[in-house]
């Protein structure tokens, strides 16, 4: 089975009111009144980032991963319309990139893959079937599953959340609950829409993800004592916990005393992403795929002979 396929069963596998949202959307679009407008399918494209205690910057390209998305735009009136998309990104973190010399030290690291449902409402300030292009800002909900991970000593890839690194659902720490790796966002952004034909949009968007999460990097609050940790989920759980002691000169650095900052709570953690946008505007009405070329093709967009 697929890292993706693994990954959308887990998504799909929590509890029914998770999903129910995305639910009641598609009954919406699919009731949309007679008054609704153009509907398009298209393609998301871009540079996905985040922020959280293993980075401080809002940008940057070193940590820079593709994000991918598909959607299905529906128009309500000329200047709102809502969106409903699954998208695929990735997201990482690394210490060695770190803002002070504290920070290095630490020497944590993580990476996840995203996956992401979400509907949103978007306002376009003009009417694109008046002008050619225009400006747009978007709010939605999303629901999304990450899995963080990091390198071990022997380069193999290790998924943290089950290691525990900071006590969660250990007995010694009843109040640090095991985090879920699916949850809930308010995604948001703006962009720029242009009508290149009749029927094509190509768009330019910046989208932010407001979570309501600490854990997307395992990086939280503090270090746990060590022999609880060892116990409790094996000396694998310590070596990921305490990474320190992997830096050249620190081999015999000591496991922190139980309490020792390790990140920080104050601020949830964000992720966000950079694209390019491509939809094709469907046909009205179509019987068959025919009438669906002749609606298309009308438009100005070659397509090839049908036989």
């Amino acid at each position: 089975m697929t890292f993706i396929s693994r990954n959308l069963l887990l998504m799909f596998s929590g509890k029914f009111w998770q999903l129910s949202f995305f639910g009641i959307c598609w009954c919406i679009i699919q009731h949309i009144p007679a008054f609704a407008q153009d509907r398009s399918i298209g393609i998301l494209a871009g540079a996905s980032n985040y922020t959280g205690d293993l980075q401080y910057r809002r940008y940057t390209f070193r940590e820079s991963h593709p994000a991918i998305g598909i959607f299905y735009d529906q128009e309500l009136g000329s200047h709102l319309a809502m969106r409903g998309m699954f998208s695929y990104a990735t997201i990482s973190g690394d210490d060695r990139y770190g803002k002070d010399s504290t920070t290095i030290l630490r020497n944590l690291s993580f990476q996840s893959h995203i996956l992401e449902l979400q509907a949103n409402i978007r306002y376009q300030l003009w009417d694109l079937h008046e002008k050619a292009f225009t400006p747009y800002v978007f709010v939605g909900l999303a629901l999304f599953h990450f899995n963080p991970t990091a390198l071990d000593t022997n380069g193999q890839r290790v998924a943290l959340r089950p290691l525990s690194t900071e006590g969660e659902g250990l007995a010694a720490y009843p109040d640090r609950k095991p985090y879920s790796l699916i949850q809930p966002a308010i995604p948001f952004g703006g962009g720029l829409l242009w009508a290149i034909s009749p029927r094509v949009r190509l768009g330019l968007e910046v989208g932010l993800r407001k979570t309501f999460t600490d854990y997307l990097d395992d990086v939280s609050k503090t270090y746990v004592d060590e022999t609880t940790l060892q116990n409790a989920k094996g000396p694998l759980a310590v070596r990921m916990a305490f990474r320190t002691n992997r830096l050249p000169g620190h081999q015999s650095d000591p496991y922190p005393p139980d309490g020792t900052i390790r990140g920080s709570s104050r601020y949830k953690d964000w992720y966000y992403y950079s694209a390019i946008t491509l939809s094709i505007t469907l046909p009205r009405k179509f019987k068959n795929m025919r009438n669906m070329r002749e609606e298309i093709g009308g438009s100005g967009i070659p397509c090839p002979p049908m036989k």
